[in-house]
């Protein structure tokens, strides 16, 4: 769902070059017509000679609006070029987000996306039906990612398919539970100790109601696909399914029920969601920084949407893992290559991905520059380094942290596996809004006509019926 509704977190991953070779409309160089130069190699397991001359055209360059995160893109290509003085990155930067659907699609089709490009994890199966990426499995070694062991297989498996290799994440994300910790407190809860579990959210969810002046104590979403998004996350967390292994549609069961009718108790016996109901991705955002909405499912980078968007402080902010912790919602961004690109250029780029975006304490895991730029660092997210390398960035950042680390001890001490959207991912979730402002805008609705209902339809978008 975060393809639609997500900012562009990750802009200041993306890339960008030096001032002296700066091309706002790059054009781009894949093919085989481009000659090989000397110190080039054609063996895919022998990561880029430094004296090989080679340009590559890059996606998602931060745009002048982005002063600071520009800025440390122009740092990064300088110093990159320090060890790869050949290699000249043509930037090409949008004003809006990296990834718009419609111009993503397009640029497909026409076979115009740049050597490389960013694309969202759900992406994939939509480049792979356009032939548009390489396949890079045998460029990505330790030789060339010395943190690819560190880097969480499930991130990389994202990017997989048929065991071949497609690109590498510059981001990713977990969905949690988002809490307000001042209204906690003024509720005598703990924000220090979220919820666990759904009795435990609807139980803290009538203490911070209670509070009144309009407080709500936990949100949903209802339209525009948010409403089955959320549904799907829920369902992870308790163990389910929304598509089975059969291809069929798997919600229509017990852990599909029940939480339909945690929805339906928490709306209308407890009056603990509020009155206005259908509501859709920023609504919730708004209640939670106005202090009007104790919980909601959310992803960490809300929170930065709430400081930088609404005037919220990161203080006041915490997670935990999402109720249930079978599993979570996970999704993210990364670079593909694309097909026909040389191996030179395949192997610049993934230099200089490892640089820009994989090494810990440089690029984007620079926090102490971060920090001395203004940019937010502390927030759980993006996370994909595991053992020895998690626990050295997560020392980096709490060095340099801008906010309270501390806040999200819960949701980071208590890893939730992620687990990827469904297949048809949006159309199933426009279904399942049905269920979800169902339930939550008419009292006497019924949860087994409801779920009963998108289970056929759902069925009629996976082609099985």
């Amino acid at each position: 769902m975060r393809t639609n509704v997500r900012r562009n977190v990750a802009a200041a991953l993306a890339s960008a070059l030096a001032v002296t070779a700066l091309a706002a409309c790059g054009t781009s160089s894949s093919g085989d017509d481009k000659p090989q130069a000397s110190g080039s190699s054609t063996d895919a397991a022998t990561p880029l000679d430094p004296k090989a001359k080679v340009t590559i055209s890059i996606d998602c360059m931060p745009p002048a609006a982005k002063a600071a995160e520009l800025k440390e893109w122009k740092e990064d290509v300088a110093e990159f070029n320090k060890t790869y003085p050949n290699v000249t990155i043509e930037g090409r930067s949008t004003p809006g987000q990296c990834l718009e659907p419609p111009r993503f699609t397009a640029m497909l089709k026409a076979k115009s996306q740049p050597d490389v490009f960013y694309a969202y994890f759900t992406d994939l199966q939509q480049v792979l039906d356009n032939d548009g990426a390489q396949d890079v499995s045998a460029y990505v070694t330790p030789a060339s990612v010395p943190a690819l062991g560190d880097i969480d297989k499930s991130v990389m498996d994202v990017l997989r398919r048929d065991g071949k290799l497609y690109g590498v994440p510059t981001s990713n994300y977990t969905m949690g539970l988002l809490v307000n910790r001042k209204l906690f407190q003024q509720a005598g809860l703990n924000p220090d100790n979220p919820p666990r579990t759904w009795e435990e959210v609807r139980a803290a969810a009538k203490k911070i109601a209670a509070l009144g002046n309009g407080v709500a104590g936990f949100g949903e979403y209802s339209v525009e696909n948010t409403g089955g998004w959320h549904y799907t996350a829920t369902m992870y967390g308790l163990g389910g399914d929304i598509v089975g292994p059969d291809g069929k549609a798997a919600f229509n069961n017990a852990t599909g029920r029940q939480i339909v009718d945690n929805l339906r108790a928490m709306r209308w016996e407890d009056d603990s969601m509020g009155k206005t109901q259908l509501l859709k991705w920023g609504d919730l955002q708004k209640q939670m920084a106005s202090d009007k909405l104790g919980m909601f499912l959310a992803a960490p980078d809300d929170i930065t949407y709430m400081v930088q968007q609404l005037g919220a402080k990161y203080e006041n902010f915490g997670m935990g893992p999402i109720p249930g912790g079978a599993a979570t919602l996970a999704g993210g961004n990364g670079y593909m290559f694309k097909k026909g690109s040389s191996p030179d250029q395949i192997k610049a780029a993934v230099a200089w991905l490892n640089f820009k975006t994989l090494t810990i304490g440089k690029g984007q895991f620079q926090y102490d520059r971060s920090k001395a730029d203004g940019l937010p660092v502390g927030l759980p997210q993006p996370a994909f380094f595991t053992g020895a390398g998690k626990a050295k960035d997560d020392e980096l950042k709490a060095a340099s942290a801008t906010m309270p680390v501390a806040n999200f001890k819960p949701f980071l001490d208590n890893p939730v596996p992620g687990k990827p959207e469904p297949v048809k991912a949006q159309e199933v979730y426009k279904v399942l809004d049905k269920v979800m402002s169902g339930v939550l805008t008419n009292k006497d609705a019924d949860p087994a006509q409801l779920l009963g209902e998108a289970e056929k339809s759902v069925n009629q978008v996976l082609g099985n019926q």
